[in-house]
């Protein structure tokens, strides 16, 4: 083959996502393993969501609703937003794809925090733009100032995790106040809430206080977390209209399927459901916390359902001899943490098997 390929596109890394269970049981012969790596609910699904599925199912024949009406409506009266300012995704990253195609050109620069969901790079150099990575601060927290200071004439998009992929820290209103005050209203902020629903401190600012501030900013979102929907991918953006517009003119026909929709409408009126996951997710972040205390390991207090534990050794090494406990967890070393591991939280018979395998490791 002579395919004409740009050469940006061969900077670009792949995305590698958490090894399935599946897998690694083929991998290693063993049964019965746990995925304590991708940030996952461990509850699973919503109930009702799961029923909603059901009675869909017989009309799977037919296309999805374009427009997800019934979805959009539903998230409008949860978020007091209007309909027009939601755009639905195949996941968050979908929306992520969309701002790249129409707000960036080949040259064109965006402000990246590192390390942080590495969607942000990808989507950014498929667009033949630039990523500007700032390095995060001492906390591990993205450095608000230091990405002011690179943004340039040719700055077109900010990127904010909040709270921050994999480090779990978050930002308060008065630095992002700061923040936003200083940049130029032609740049766009991508505020990511992917993990928003797990946040504890009542300071952490939403990027959905500034829907109608100068610089445009898009709050992205995800039924795949706090709601257990991950295997149907389906996120959302609240945004300015004017900015929804332009994503609707570049977003596939019938991105989010029909049985995402369904599930992801019946999911938002589960609130047992969901005040469940939190209770599990916050009692079993308190639990491990002491436990990792009792054996004199340092972790990374967080506002999500993941923190990083440093276990003073090689990462991989460790992330490779908990496998052979049917523990999975995520190595950050590809993140640039050489002896860190990042752990989602599970249910507490997995997060006491977490901790009987990691002290048969270390």
């Amino acid at each position: 083959m002579k395919l004409e390929v740009p050469d940006y596109i061969y900077t670009i890394p792949p995305y590698v996502p958490g090894k399935p269970v599946e897998e690694l049981e083929r991998e290693f012969g063993i049964a019965d393993s746990i995925k304590l790596a991708s940030n996952e609910n461990p509850l699973g699904p919503s109930p009702k969501a799961l029923a909603a599925l059901g009675a869909a199912a017989a009309k799977l024949h037919r296309y999805p609703d374009g427009a997800g009406f019934a979805l959009t409506q539903r998230l409008a009266r949860h978020l007091k937003v209007k309909p027009g300012q939601i755009v639905l995704g195949n996941g968050s990253d979908d929306l992520l794809g969309m701002l790249a195609r129409v707000l960036l050109q080949p040259g064109d620069e965006a402000i990246v925090p590192d390390p942080s969901f590495l969607m942000y790079t990808i989507v950014v150099q498929s667009a033949g733009a630039v990523p500007v990575k700032v390095p995060l601060d001492q906390r591990l927290a993205m450095d608000l100032p230091a990405m002011l200071s690179k943004v340039g004439p040719r700055t077109r998009m900010v990127f904010i995790c909040n709270p921050n992929n994999p480090t779990g820290t978050a930002i308060g209103r008065q630095a992002f106040d700061a923040f936003m005050a200083a940049l130029p209203e032609r740049v766009l902020v991508v505020v990511d809430e992917a993990y928003y629903e797990f946040v504890r401190d009542s300071g952490c600012v939403s990027g959905l206080a500034y829907l109608e501030s100068p610089c445009a900013v898009v709050t992205l979102r995800t039924f795949s977390k706090a709601y257990g929907l991950a295997g149907l991918r389906v996120g959302y953006g609240v945004m300015n209209a004017s900015v929804a517009d332009l994503l609707n003119r570049v977003r596939m026909p019938f991105n989010v399927n029909s049985l995402a929709q369904v599930a992801a409408t019946a999911a938002l009126d589960d609130s047992l459901f969901l005040e469940k996951t939190l209770a599990t997710v916050h009692q079993g972040l308190d639990f491990l916390y002491a436990e990792l205390s009792k054996r004199g390991l340092r972790y990374f207090p967080t506002q999500a359902n993941f923190f990083l534990i440093d276990v003073v050794r090689p990462a991989d090494e460790v992330f490779q001899a908990l496998l052979r406990q049917g523990v999975i967890v995520r190595s950050m070393r590809a993140y640039g943490y050489s002896t860190y591991i990042r752990l989602s939280v599970g249910l507490p018979e997995e997060n006491l098997r977490f901790l009987r395998a990691l002290d048969a490791v270390l």
